[in-house]
């Protein structure tokens, strides 16, 4: 379900503006401009399953630091918790948690930067801070199961963050202020430089914010690094590091507030590639590490004594993969791979008068194996497209797992697609789950789901307008819960879940400088799901006469379990405002402002977390 409306002069929109599977751009290699792509496993084209891409302009025009809300206004079905204004920590109570058609608890949604798995090693949960907007090229979202390609935590999707690469000769850049409610101050500085085959960038951001509530302050400092050289016509190579440090203070809910309860996180992430791409076969190797540590005080209730430890834990998950995709004749594509992945971590508590004590402390790992093979074969000028693949995965803990997909892609004329597939995903368990606290079971399978989904899109107008659908159904099965066994709690594999819904969008460049977009998403199941509304409704309306930019855009969320005891769902309207002005020259400076919850509506995502009133943030942007 990918499409792309083009208004000249403005940048695109459209409340769930994606981009279509035939529009997706390949991972490419093109010496006359040196431009060295991230590694792909296959082309996107091939992927049977609904395909979202969000733009850098899209991204650029939110004014948001971090990806998450972007993702929530632009993808349908996908949606993400929130305690507050800013942060989403981790350890209890946090927050960050994304969802797509209904999964994702448990980290059942893979993130990746640049096609590398982020995930911590012993919680095996992502990351929500880290995934920050500063030096992103685009974002594409695989709506189902992605567990062919990328396996374990990727059963309800992924999400690719794939940075930015400098395509121009020379140096430029862009940096960025912003100032606004609660104290909030952002800072933000990207910079790429190319000459001839080399191409480097740079970027850094720095958030910080006392937060809507009393002691929810928060800080984030992120610092990124990527090297890229195109060493010939057919090889090129690249490396890569991101790294992210933040504090995180977290007050608690209303109804059971807390003090002294902080997280400190430092998160990495580093890898290299090599790719090779010629007229018959492309692909490549790529090795990584993504790695952290995290510090925390579980802090006490009010009137309560502190509490004597603080709680430590380091984590890792490391790995490779061989990919190669074949054109051996006309309309067929193969894609064949290895996956390999070690993860684990380290957890012990120390006391906080003497930090030389240690107690509680674990230590495990995983490793997991796998080979994947999918084949593309199209007819009749590529009206018809039928995919497959399968994928046989091997862990040290659970064994073997088949992971079978198969779909088709019919393109009846230029404007139209229609997609249809079957696929299977799966979850590892965890280390929390296997090995620590009273619940564990070493014995856990995998989670897993099947997915079944059809979607329609179609172009009018010379591509002016778009509309677009999909319905699916989704069968969970193997999940992890924890029950009463001889009296005792245990994790077992017991639970079940069926997810069904619809997603409708739309998209009409009505004038040049004017742009109107909107999604609605419905989700039926029958499992006691948090944070997955029933309903989504997302609208946005932009207007760009000449140097002006104007946005307006509303969410409304109904039917939002979030925890509360009583049983009542959440219903809520958000209106946002976002208004920008550029002096054009030779170094463009953009003046902009931002309103959120203009109305002041009253809502809590996470129960007892209220989140912010009507909020105002305002900055300048230079570019060069």
């Amino acid at each position: 379900m990918d499409y792309r409306i083009k208004a000249a002069g403005a940048l695109m929109i459209a409340g769930a503006a994606t981009c279509g599977a035939s529009e997706a751009p390949r991972d490419t290699l093109a010496l006359n401009e040196v431009v060295v792509t991230a590694p792909l496993k296959s082309d996107p084209e091939l992927i049977p399953l609904n395909v979202t891409q969000v733009t850098a302009a899209e991204i650029e025009m939110s004014a948001e630091s971090s990806l998450l809300p972007v993702l929530v206004n632009k993808v349908p079905g996908l949606f993400v918790t929130e305690r507050g204004f800013a942060g989403y920590g981790v350890s209890g109570g946090s927050a960050g948690e994304v969802n797509i058609r209904g999964v994702g608890q448990g980290n059942k949604v893979l993130f990746m930067i640049d096609g590398q798995p982020q995930w911590a090693g012993v919680y095996g949960h992502s990351n929500a801070d880290t995934y920050v907007a500063n030096g992103v090229e685009r974002v594409e979202v695989v709506k189902g199961p992605s567990s062919l390609l990328y396996g374990s935590n990727a059963m309800g999707g992924s999400v690719n963050i794939v940075t930015h690469t400098q395509k121009e000769d020379g140096l430029t850049g862009r940096a960025r202020a912003m100032f606004g409610s609660f104290n909030t101050q952002k800072f933000a500085l990207s910079t790429g430089y190319k000459k001839n085959r080399f191409s480097a960038t740079v970027s850094g951001q720095l958030d910080r914010s006392n937060g809507n509530r009393a002691g929810s302050a928060f800080w984030l400092a992120n610092e990124f690094i990527q090297l890229k050289y195109a060493a010939s016509t057919h090889w090129s190579l690249a490396g890569m590091v991101d790294m992210t440090q933040s504090h995180a203070n977290n007050p608690g809910t209303t109804q059971s507030p807390l003090e002294n309860m902080w997280t400190d996180i430092f998160r990495g992430t580093g890898g290299i590639y090599v790719k090779n791409q010629y007229s018959k076969a492309d692909g490549g190797v790529q090795a990584y590490i993504n790695w952290g540590r995290h510090l925390l005080d579980d802090g006490n209730a009010p009137g309560e004594a502190p509490r004597d430890y603080l709680f430590h834990s380091t984590d890792y998950n490391m790995g490779w993969t061989l990919y190669e995709s074949f054109y051996l004749w006309q309309g067929n594509t193969i894609s064949a791979g290895v996956d390999f992945q070690h993860w684990g971590g380290h957890i012990w508590n120390t006391d906080k008068e003497d930090s030389s004590v240690r107690s509680a402390e674990a230590k495990h790992s995983v490793n997991e194996i796998a080979g994947y093979v999918m084949m593309q074969q199209g007819f009749w000028s590529d009206i018809f497209n039928i995919n497959a693949g399968v994928r046989l995965q091997h862990g040290s803990v659970y064994g073997n797992v088949w992971v079978p997909q198969v779909g088709f892609i019919v393109r009846p004329t230029p404007a139209s697609q229609i997609k249809a597939s079957f696929g299977k995903g799966f979850r590892s368990p965890n280390i929390r789950e296997l090995y620590l606290y009273p619940p564990a079971n070493p014995d856990l399978r995998p989670e897993y789901m099947y997915n079944y989904e059809v979607s329609w899109r179609q172009h009018f107008l010379g591509s002016r307008l778009m509309l677009g659908a999909a319905i699916y159904y989704i069968d969970g099965r193997n999940m992890i819960q924890t029950i009463r066994v001889d009296g005792r709690p245990r994790n077992v594999n017991t639970g079940r879940f069926h997810n069904k819904g619809f997603e409708i969008e739309a998209g009409y460049s009505i004038l040049a400088n004017l742009s109107a977009g909107a999604s609605w998403s419905y989700l039926h199941t029958d499992s006691d799901n948090l944070y997955s509304p029933k309903n989504k409704l997302n609208v946005e309306l932009t207007y760009a006469p000449g140097p002006f930019s104007f946005t307006l855009e509303d969410m409304s969320i109904w039917s939002l379990n979030n925890g509360n005891p009583t049983g009542k769902t959440e219903n809520y309207s958000l209106l946002n405002f976002r208004a920008a002005y550029t002096f054009s020259g030779k170094a463009p400076v953009t003046l902009s402002v931002k309103l959120d919850n203009i109305a002041n509506k009253h809502y809590e995502i996470i129960y007892g977390c209220p989140m912010p009133g009507t909020t105002i943030l305002g900055g300048v942007e230079f570019k060069f």
